[in-house]
């Protein structure tokens, strides 16, 4: 798998957990402290984020970075 599957996979994932926890894209972006375009870039896989960015999103979503990568 390269890099832009993997990025695929784990915008996917978000975007799943995200949903299984009701919050909308804004809710979502609100609770990261960022832009709502930003996270629907990283939701629909357009953007290469960090790994610090991973972390936000997953505190926000209240899950392991490992519930997100595999």
């Amino acid at each position: 798998m390269d890099y832009r599957e993997e990025i695929l996979y784990i915008s996917r994932r978000i975007r799943e957990l995200s949903r299984e926890g009701r919050l909308t894209v804004r809710e979502l972006a609100c609770r990261c402290d960022m832009e709502r375009s930003n996270l629907s870039r990283i939701e629909a896989g357009r953007t290469n984020f960090t790994i610090k960015t991973l972390c936000t999103i997953c505190n926000a979503l209240k899950v392991q970075l490992k519930d997100v990568i595999r």
